[in-house]
C-alpha cells in the first residue's frame, strides 16, 4: 500500500512523502492488518518505531494503580501511534488494540530517524503533533480534577463523537461500557447509572449497545463550565 494513494491527508508522512528526500525511506514502510481485539503495542515491550493507521480504530491505554486500565485516547484514520515510546526510551509506555479491523503502516525506529534529518517539515510536523498531545494531556488531568462523574461521562461521549462522527446520532463505534469508563476515568458501574439517567432526562438513547446522541447542543451545555473546546 503505497502512500500516493492513501487519503489520510492529516498523515503527517503523506503530508510530506511528495518530498525526493522521502521516496527511498517509503520503500522501507511494512504494513500490518489487525483484527478487532489484537494487541499490536504492549506496553513494557520494546520499541520498534512509530505506526500510523491507514484505515481503522484503535484504543491506547496504559495500566495505572493496581493493574487498572486507563485509556488515554482512541485513535483513527491518519493518527500516529507509538510515538511516546520514540526517542524517549527503550519500551513502549503505551499498548494499542485495534477497535476492529485496522491497517497501520510502520517505520522502524531508525528509519524515522533518518526521515526527521533530511526532511526538516516533516521534523516540524511531528514536533507540532507533540505539543498538541501535551496539551490534550494536561486539559485532560485538569478535567479529571474537576468534574462531576455525570461530567466525565459526558465528556467521554462528546469526545468519541467527534473523534469517530455519528450515522443520525448514533455514534460510528461500539464501545463497551468499560471501554468508557475506562477513558472516563471512573467505573463501570457509574458508567451505567450515568447512563441510565442521561437516557430519563432524554439525551441520550440506547439502541442494542450503541449511543444515540439526540441533541450534542444540550450535552455541551451541561459541561460548558470545562471549555468543551478543546479537544482532548
Amino acid at each position: 500500500m503505497d502512500c500516493l494513494s492513501c487519503t489520510n491527508a492529516q498523515c503527517i508522512i503523506k503530508k510530506n512523502y511528495h518530498f525526493d528526500k522521502m521516496h527511498a525511506y517509503l520503500e522501507k514502510k511494512s504494513t500490518l492488518v489487525c483484527k478487532k481485539g489484537q494487541n499490536f503495542i504492549i506496553e513494557g515491550a520494546p520499541v520498534h518505531g512509530l505506526y500510523f493507521i491507514r484505515e481503522g480504530k484503535v484504543k491506547v491505554a496504559k495500566t495505572g494503580l493496581y493493574g487498572k486500565e486507563q485509556i488515554v485516547r482512541f485513535t483513527g484514520n491518519g493518527e500516529t501511534i507509538g510515538h511516546r515510546g520514540f526517542g524517549a526510551g527503550q519500551f513502549y509506555q503505551i499498548s494499542a488494540v485495534a477497535l476492529q479491523k485496522t491497517t497501520l503502516c510502520n517505520f522502524s525506529t531508525e528509519t524515522m530517524k533518518a526521515m526527521l534529518m533530511e526532511v526538516p517539515t516533516l521534523t516540524y510536523d511531528l514536533m507540532t503533533f507533540y505539543a498538541e498531545e501535551l496539551n490534550r494531556s494536561e486539559a485532560k488531568v485538569k478535567k479529571f480534577a474537576q468534574m462531576t462523574v455525570r461530567e466525565k461521562v459526558i465528556d467521554a461521549l462528546l469526545y468519541i463523537n467527534r473523534k469517530f462522527g455519528h450515522t443520525k446520532g448514533i455514534i460510528n463505534i461500539q464501545l463497551s461500557r468499560k471501554e468508557i469508563s475506562d477513558f472516563a476515568g471512573t467505573t463501570e458501574e457509574q458508567v451505567i447509572r450515568t447512563l441510565s439517567g442521561l437516557r430519563k432526562d432524554g439525551l441520550i438513547e440506547t439502541p442494542g449497545k450503541r449511543i444515540h446522541i439526540k441533541d450534542v447542543e444540550l450535552l455541551r451545555k451541561e459541561i460548558s463550565d470545562h471549555n468543551y473546546f478543546i479537544d482532548s
